[in-house]
């Protein structure tokens, strides 16, 4: 037996065509009711699409109440600027320590490190004179040999020209280097210091005894320099290696370096890595115009005093001032101590003041001025750079303190700037 349906059925009611007069007016007081605001709830939403529920998102009350200026809800007794404070200062505290992680774990790496580092900044420099030899039409193989060739000959000749004709010059000054040290012992004897001969021989066997008992000593010493010197020649070795290939290959290796990132970030790490190459290519080339400045002002000087081999002395600044520091420092003894032997103590001390004048120029104008506007970097932030550099890494800090500062800042323009969105965009249109 089938049962007959209710006469208030919502199907019956659909069928017949019509809509009772009570149904109607539930409809308008349920609409009225969701527009109007629940003073317990607050204002009601609907749903998203295709999530059930059977009450209005007004009836799920806040786990907080909501803040005056509709911003994120307030915990109760904590004020808004300590909040944001706190929020940035956790932040803030572990980008400190993710970035203190990665220098420490590339401190234990750096032998490895920094040899590729060097080959990045060569290769930047020798890129050119590689592409001068492509639009000659040369194999792209033939080219880097070409230029790896010119490097070796460009570098080794000049050192090998300075160091033979300083040897040279300074067998014909051995003469006057031992009136020299003839001159010293005579004014340690007459001068205020009163030091005697016999004083003198007894310093210098004091030192010899002292060498004597500490041999142990000495030799752990020499042995570490041994060592020291092994890793200078494996990292001259490596960076080589590393510079033919950088040439040969260097747009391979990057797009593999790219592909290890997931593919929507792709883009945007391209656009980024290729900013930063310029800026370090930019850099390199601003050193070199650096290092041309300083030869030419240690040679000019040193021509006007009269200090022999002037010409070698400026190839040896030239060369030296692309190590900071050390070779600003050996470079400098150097002009200081042909000037002593040639010429005596005021020529020295007049040589001493116009090789530190060039090297406060170079450091105090130089440096910020062409580095800063080559990679786009204010000049107190490339002194800071290099000196903090220093503190923290020596010699290695205060050389790639500029260029990874340069390239740092150019990615993060980049990323911060979404500058590689156009691009995708132009590429999904053609």
């Amino acid at each position: 037996m089938n049962k007959q349906r209710p006469r208030w059925s919502l199907s019956r009611v659909t069928a017949q065509g019509a809509t009772p007069e009570w149904l109607a007016a539930a409809r308008r007081r349920i609409e009225e009711a969701n527009k109007a605001p629940d003073p317990a709830f607050g204002p009601w939403a609907p749903p998203a699409p295709g999530v059930a529920t059977f009450l209005p998102d007004a009836a799920v009350p806040s786990s907080a109440p909501a803040s005056p200026s509709g911003g994120e809800p307030e915990v109760a007794g904590v004020p808004k600027p300590l909040r944001l404070a706190a929020d940035y200062a956790w932040r803030i505290g572990v980008v400190i320590l993710v970035s203190a992680a990665v220098l420490w774990g590339a401190s234990q790496v750096s032998t490895l490190i920094i040899p590729l580092m060097i080959a990045a900044l060569l290769a930047g420099l020798l890129l050119p004179v590689k592409r001068a030899f492509r639009r000659a039409h040369w194999p792209n193989g033939l080219a880097v040999a070409a230029t790896f060739l010119a490097f070796l000959i460009v570098v080794g000749g000049a050192l090998t020209l300075v160091i033979a004709t300083m040897a040279s010059g300074l067998r014909k000054l051995w003469s006057q280097a031992i009136e020299g040290v003839d001159q010293v012992r005579e004014w340690l004897a007459s001068g205020p210091l009163h030091v005697s001969n016999d004083q003198i021989n007894g310093w210098w066997d004091d030192a010899l005894d002292a060498l004597q008992s500490n041999q142990d000593t000495v030799v752990k010493n020499a042995a570490s320099g041994v060592t020291a010197v092994t890793h200078v020649g494996a990292g001259l070795l490596l960076t080589l290696f590393a510079l033919i290939f950088f040439l040969l290959e260097g747009e391979r290796i990057w797009r593999w370096v790219v592909g290890l990132f997931p593919a929507r970030a792709r883009a945007a790490m391209d656009g980024a890595g290729r900013g930063g190459w310029v800026s370090l290519v930019a850099y390199v080339r601003s050193q070199l115009v650096v290092a041309l400045i300083d030869g030419f002002g240690i040679a000019v000087g040193a021509a006007i005093l009269q200090v022999p081999l002037a010409p070698q002395l400026g190839v040896l600044v030239f060369l030296g001032a692309f190590v900071p520091i050390l070779g600003a420092l050996l470079t400098g003894a150097i002009a200081v101590l042909l000037a002593l032997v040639a010429h005596g103590w005021v020529v020295a001390v007049i040589m001493l003041g116009v090789v530190l004048l060039v090297q406060q120029v170079e450091s105090h104008i130089l440096q910020p001025l062409i580095l800063g506007r080559a990679v786009s970097l204010h000049p107190l932030a490339v002194v800071l750079a290099v000196a903090g550099g220093t503190m923290l890494f020596g010699v290695a800090g205060a050389l790639f303190a500029v260029p990874v500062m340069a390239v740092v800042n150019t990615v993060v323009k980049y990323l911060a700037a979404r500058a590689w969105e156009p691009r995708q965009t132009e590429e999904s249109t053609q």
